[in-house]
């Protein structure tokens, strides 16, 4: 096949339709893109907020960003084309990009959960343990476990011989899709493919786990306002972690196989995690609250003096 050209078509939908998931998308969009770098620039200018944990929100907003960004604006550009094409090069990009950021971020929420047993369990040795330096080289991790499986997944697809149809049923190219448009028997591999990314959400999903257990049993032997503190520093990255990897298990680990729900989990796991994993922080986190009333009385403060 051609390399030129995949054609990435969207089923079902009449022109209407079209046009208001436009609309909606968009705004969706700018959104998750206002409210992420509204958390990274609080974090970076407030000094209150500069610890392991919020410097790890930091990364998490940066990597929602990332994630949206690399499928959210070609699938608004696409509601409203009639030629939803997109060349072989710009469908490869998407699949590295979705399975670096998408891997890093699996791994970086396992840091989270790591910082929040340490500040739990052990509140006495926290700022020794979890040192800048430590901090970055975790994160740094997270991003070359995040390239490895990237990596793995395109060497696979890049070598494979693509006779067609050209057709992608989706809002963007993914690996199980691609592996369908090669001229051999893919079902094999696809199944390899979906275990290499399936391998990995199990992976950080039963290590995140391992944190968690080791804070319900210190929180059960602490006081109760000790418990209640534990348990709301713990509810936000916990309703972040079900949310993030929900779709993707049943994406990756255990693909349902009907076209509308694998389109709606993909949209999940792309938009609507990122726009809600800024709302949840800020909702339950009191050190946010409290740096956004922080701001607004230095910015009404400044505007007073002026």
């Amino acid at each position: 096949m051609d390399k030129g050209n995949l054609s990435v078509v969207l089923l079902g939908l009449c022109w209407d339709m079209q046009v208001l998931l436009l609309l909606i998308f968009f705004m969706l969009y700018l959104i998750i893109v206002s409210e992420n770098i509204a958390i990274m620039v609080l974090v970076i200018i407030d000094a209150h907020l500069h610890s392991p944990t919020y410097f790890l929100l930091v990364n998490l907003s940066f990597v929602d960003t990332w994630l949206s960004s690399v499928t959210t604006p070609k699938m608004i550009t696409d509601f409203v084309r009639e030629n939803k094409t997109t060349s072989f090069g710009g469908c490869m990009c998407q699949v590295l990009f979705v399975h670096f950021v998408g891997g890093g971020e699996m791994v970086l929420l396992v840091v989270m959960a790591y910082d929040h047993y340490v500040a739990i369990c052990k509140p006495l040795h926290y700022s020794t343990i979890m040192n800048l330096q430590k901090c970055i080289g975790l994160v740094a991790t997270s991003w070359t476990i995040g390239f490895v499986h990237a990596m793995s997944q395109m060497v696979v697809i890049m070598r494979l011989p693509f006779c067609g149809p050209r057709e992608i049923d989706s809002f963007f190219c993914d690996v199980s899709l691609i592996i369908k448009l090669a001229c051999i028997d893919s079902y094999n591999l696809g199944v390899l493919m979906n275990a290499d990314s399936g391998l990995l959400a199990i992976t950080c999903f039963i290590v995140l786990l391992i944190p968690y257990t080791y804070i319900l049993l210190a929180v059960r032997q602490s006081s109760k306002t000790g418990a209640s503190r534990a348990l709301s520093t713990c509810t936000a990255h916990i309703t972040v972690v079900v949310l993030f990897f929900g779709p993707c298990i049943f994406i990756y680990v255990w693909p349902l196989s009907i076209t509308w729900v694998d389109k709606f989990l993909v949209v999940f796991y792309s938009v609507f995690t990122p726009l809600l994993n800024p709302a949840i922080y800020n909702l339950t986190n009191k050190e946010i609250k409290n740096a956004i009333k922080r701001f607004r009385s230095y910015y009404m403060h400044s505007n007073g003096d002026m």
